[in-house]
């Protein structure tokens, strides 16, 4: 049988790969774009389901109308947080999010990628091999750039011999759906707990009379399915949950260094994920637009895809690094959200850190420096 040659080849078919596909079918409109996938579409995906808009604004760069990624599930205007020592606030954020299951999200941009031009195959990726001229998948296809978007145990990363994250900056989470709880219709919840800290909850309602709930923490701390369970049930109380999931997050305190050469790595492959939410979809569709951006520059993609990382994410990933460290101390997070609970702009600015890409701000370090200097009677 002949080897078949593609200009694009993208192993994973989540929101980093279809963006991936959108990305390099606009940037060279003549390439030959494949993508692979081991499942079927639609199908379900563990994760929190909540699409922060600055990932929307990525969709409508590739050319994908919000409106119709969202059709079907409300705005949700508000966010409430939580502190470990039980400071709770809740504002309008600036912008509001929605919570879309993967199920439904995944296959929309899948469609939108084909109908970019992309050819989707479901096929399992087991062997890749990187050649001066190209990467060979599994002896049947060759790609001029292979795009690693394959999730937290990519088959990608392991080729290209990029090691799994620590335990420490790994964390695993269980999600499934429950009816709304009582007065959280059109808000989102975050909840942080001082017990197992780092951890925390969520509850984000999809609009159907039912919410996303989970509880995550990270690996280190010997994190098993009896005690994310428990977790789940001390933060969100009465919860009857059903479809409970867990699924590995590799937060971006690990990530890699993007290598050089023709295999790019993309969303969870490549580590992006908040370490102060767990939040990923915004990294996804960022990081394979501008993988399927550089992927035209074939044995160079792998520097160009870095540049460009480090020019649109780069001082983003070392805030929320910094922070994410920061937030080891519980009384400093209880200090910014008591400060949030004060400014709607240290509100905003914390929400923007760790759902899309802000940074520490100076409104947000001085207001959690008088927060300490005033501690919660």
């Amino acid at each position: 049988m002949p080897v078949e040659h593609w200009d694009v080849v993208v192993v994973g078919a989540g929101p980093a790969g279809a963006a991936a596909a959108l990305a390099a079918r606009r940037a060279r409109p003549e390439a030959r774009v494949l993508v692979l996938d081991r499942a079927g579409f639609p199908r379900d995906k563990v994760c929190g389901d909540g699409i922060a808009p600055e990932a929307l604004d990525v969709l409508g760069g590739l050319g994908l109308d919000p409106a119709a990624v969202t059709a079907g599930y409300p705005a949700v205007p508000r966010l409430r947080l939580r502190s470990p020592d039980g400071t709770t606030v809740e504002r309008a954020t600036r912008r509001p999010s929605h919570v879309i299951p993967r199920a439904v999200l995944d296959a929309r941009l899948v469609a939108a990628a084909r109908e970019a031009g992309a050819e989707l195959r479901r096929h399992l990726v087991r062997r890749i091999t990187v050649g001066p001229d190209g990467v060979e998948v599994d002896g049947a296809v060759t790609a001029g750039v292979l795009i690693g978007a394959d999730g937290a145990e990519s088959v990608v990363r392991r080729a290209v011999g990029v090691p799994r994250n620590r335990p420490d900056q790994l964390a695993v989470a269980l999600r499934g759906y429950a009816p709304v709880p009582a007065g959280q219709r059109d808000v989102q919840v975050i909840l942080t707990t001082e017990q197992r800290w780092p951890a925390y909850a969520w509850s984000f309602p999809i609009g159907d009379g039912r919410a996303n709930v989970g509880y995550g923490e990270l690996t280190s701390g010997g994190a098993t399915r009896a005690g994310l369970l428990e977790g789940l049930d001390r933060l969100l109380p009465g919860v009857r949950a059903e479809e409970l999931k867990a699924h590995r997050l590799p937060l971006s305190t690990g990530r890699p260094r993007q290598p050089d050469g023709r295999v790019l790595l993309a969303g969870d492959a490549a580590s992006l994920i908040n370490p102060l939410t767990g939040e990923g979809i915004f990294y996804a569709v960022l990081s394979g637009a501008l993988a399927g951006a550089a992927a035209g520059a074939g044995a160079g993609a792998g520097a160009a895809y870095r540049r460009a990382l480090a020019r649109r994410l780069g001082r983003h990933l070392r805030h929320s690094s910094a922070a994410s460290r920061l937030s080891r101390w519980p009384v400093l997070m209880d200090a910014a959200l008591r400060a949030a609970a004060v400014s709607q702009r240290v509100f905003d600015d914390v929400v923007h850190l760790g759902l899309a890409d802000g940074r520490l701000t100076v409104p947000t370090l001085v207001g959690a420096a008088g927060s300490l200097r005033r501690p919660a009677p």
